[in-house]
């Protein structure tokens, strides 16, 4: 389809088909497709899945209750550092699926099979929630309740994103509608060939579509037909950034933690739960936090470029042009006493820049956000 190509973590993506700016305007006033067939699905099955997750991720599980219903979530380092960030979906009390970031997804399985087998070696003998071998490659010893880790790399994934989205897919997967239709944001259905979520990485509506590999070029193409345009990774980051929601490897990683990168929403440390990284995360205050930047200067803002204020020195970890707002914007990590409405000082070159510090997200749903 004409895509610019360029290296992602050992895949070959589609950096734009033509315009970048069009494809994200695309996206934002009608809908767009993403080829995002590297995300990695993982599911967990078997009994005690829930009591292992509680363990495994910061955000609590134990809030899932709907069938479907997913959960945005960290998995962290007993430091507190983020392994990475990814979506969990309660489909029934023994299957809960979970999707990763591709450039993680080997680290991210290896880190869930080592947690289980840690998790099991303490639970009382004759525990029905979970009793794992790790001499058995993520299945259980014969006669204990099973849990089993599996990966599938033979999954694809299409993103379908935009106002007009769920309308185009419907156009196209007409039998797909009466189990869709009624889906929240952040739902998601099993449809036989097909798992659908009402789920995206955008700061618009739409479907993230699940399917075997050998049917993606089909549903791909027949979306095009139906005039849902593709779209790629320059628009997606752009998008992501406005919708003020973190990309790994950028806006966190394993140095540093959640609480550091505007995710303390996702971090459950008032219940009693425990979890791997909380009591690091409760040893050591954050001294920095996430916050929202708007150039006021002419210029572009980039990712590591330095933050100068009153409290301190950061620096940007996300920065690029913003096609709904017309302007530069930025997330960047700064001390904690920098306050919104600030002007602080961004070293470009040779130069210092004025920006103001704002709350994000800077734009969603087709409109943008912030005032300066």
């Amino acid at each position: 389809m004409g895509a610019k190509m360029v290296d992602f973590g050992g895949w070959d993506m589609p950096v734009n088909y033509g315009s970048q700016i069009d494809e994200h305007h695309k996206v934002r006033n009608d809908c767009g497709m993403f080829d995002v067939s590297h995300m990695r699905v993982v599911d967990i099955k078997g009994s005690g899945v829930r009591g292992f997750l509680r363990h495994l991720l910061a955000n609590d599980v134990g809030k899932l209750a709907l069938p479907g219903k997913a959960l945005y979530s960290c998995m962290l380092l007993e430091n507190g550092g983020v392994i990475d960030d990814l979506i969990v979906y309660f489909m029934n009390e023994e299957w809960f699926r979970i999707v990763v970031n591709a450039g993680t997804a080997d680290k991210d399985i290896a880190w869930m099979k080592k947690q289980a087998a840690e998790f099991t070696r303490h639970l009382p003998v004759g525990d029905a929630a979970v009793a794992l071998s790790p001499a058995s490659g993520g299945k259980l010893d014969r006669g204990a309740p099973q849990l089993e880790i599996k990966d599938h790399p033979e999954f694809a994934m299409i993103a379908v994103q935009g106002p007009n989205a769920r309308a185009k897919v419907w156009q196209v997967l007409h039998d797909t509608k009466a189990r869709t239709e009624a889906l929240q944001v952040f739902q998601a259905t099993d449809c036989g060939g097909y798992f659908i979520a009402r789920t995206g990485y955008t700061g618009e509506d739409g479907f993230e579509i699940m399917l075997p590999a050998a049917q993606a070029e089909s549903l791909w193409h027949a979306l095009a037909k139906a005039g849902v345009k593709p779209i790629g990774l320059g628009a997606r980051d752009t998008l992501r950034l406005e919708a003020g929601m973190n990309l790994y490897g950028q806006d966190m990683n394993e140095s540093v933690n959640p609480l550091e990168s505007g995710l303390a929403w996702t971090v459950d440390l008032n219940s009693e739960r425990d979890f791997t990284g909380k009591a690091a995360l409760l040893a050591n205050p954050p001294k920095r936090k996430l916050v929202g930047l708007v150039l006021l200067d002419r210029g572009v803002l980039r990712g590591h470029q330095e933050v100068h204020c009153a409290h301190g020195t950061g620096e940007i970890t996300s920065g690029s042009f913003s096609p709904t707002l017309e302007k530069s914007i930025a997330l960047a990590r700064v001390p904690t006493g920098v306050q919104t409405g600030e002007t602080v000082q961004v070293a470009i070159r040779d130069k210092m820049l004025a920006a103001k510090v704002v709350k994000y997200p800077f734009a969603r749903h087709g409109k943008g956000l912030v005032s300066l």
